[in-house]
């Protein structure tokens, strides 16, 4: 009895150590996990390798198929746009390369390695996004006292409240994601003023978050350049965006601290 409950626990336990899914990037890297959930902007999964492991989540639109363990097939996204990587988990639950059903799964055509368009390289995906801002301002004499000229008296330290709206126009493999924002704000609440400005930037975002941006900044007191840089905070799918945006003008240097967040939409 003893020895048929035995095997009976090892066969349970090398069903479950054979069940695993595998997740191919559009990188074309292959990797075993346990697919938890799939939401239209994610994939949440486990590594096979570390089943009670933290939950990962990676975006929709870079994952270009799913092979579950029974066999089915999942494709999410178009062809793969880099050379098949060795499969990241570690053996032996991994193989050591993309399984051949991954490969056969690509769309006729389409090469795994070899002589590729430079600009297939370019994942052109425009997202869009947008989210609340809030902040604060840190005014110069030059542009209190031509507040003061136009019949309007502040204090040096302004609140701002605002929305962002963000649209990405391309990412690169490596991760650098090319965006244009518009950022307009009410500031001057706190002392009773409707002071609006607006901006519009042009920018480049790196893959770990870093961004930094450039263009015209537009208030009832004039127009000026604005330079913005910061960096993104990625949590569940949301991002939370902190940025220092200087202000350069006749009149002084502006110079303002933004936080928020904002969530991606197509």
């Amino acid at each position: 009895m003893r020895t048929s409950l035995l095997f009976a626990l090892l066969g349970l336990l090398a069903g479950t150590a054979h069940a695993q899914d595998l997740l191919t990037k559009r990188t074309g890297e292959a990797v075993s996990v346990k697919v938890v959930e799939i939401t239209p902007s994610e994939v949440k999964y486990r590594r096979a390798d570390n089943p009670d492991g933290p939950l990962i989540s990676l975006w929709r639109s870079d994952v270009y198929m799913i092979r579950y363990a029974n066999g089915t097939q999942e494709l999410l996204n178009g062809s793969p746009t880099l050379p098949a990587a060795p499969v990241t988990a570690a053996p032996p639950l991994a193989p050591a390369s993309p399984a051949p059903a991954a490969q056969a799964a690509l769309p006729a055509g389409v090469p795994m390695v070899g002589n590729q368009d430079p600009n297939d390289a370019v994942l052109a995906e425009p997202i869009s996004l947008d989210g609340p801002r809030v902040g604060f301002t840190i005014l110069p004499r030059g542009v209190l006292d031509k507040a003061h000229d136009s019949g309007t008296d502040l204090n040096p330290f302004i609140t701002q409240f605002g929305w962002q709206f963000e649209k990405r126009l391309f990412r690169l493999p490596s991760g650098v994601s090319g965006l244009v924002e518009f950022v307009p704000l009410v500031g001057g609440l706190e002392q009773g003023q409707f002071l609006p400005s607006l901006s519009g930037l042009v920018g480049l975002r790196g893959a770990k978050g870093f961004e930094f941006g450039v263009g015209p900044n537009l208030t009832p007191l004039g127009s000026s350049i604005v330079l913005a840089m910061g960096t993104s905070i990625k949590s569940n799918g949301v991002n939370f965006p902190i940025n220092l945006a200087v202000v350069p003008g006749a009149s002084g240097v502006r110079v303002s601290l933004l936080v928020g967040f904002n969530a991606r939409h197509r």
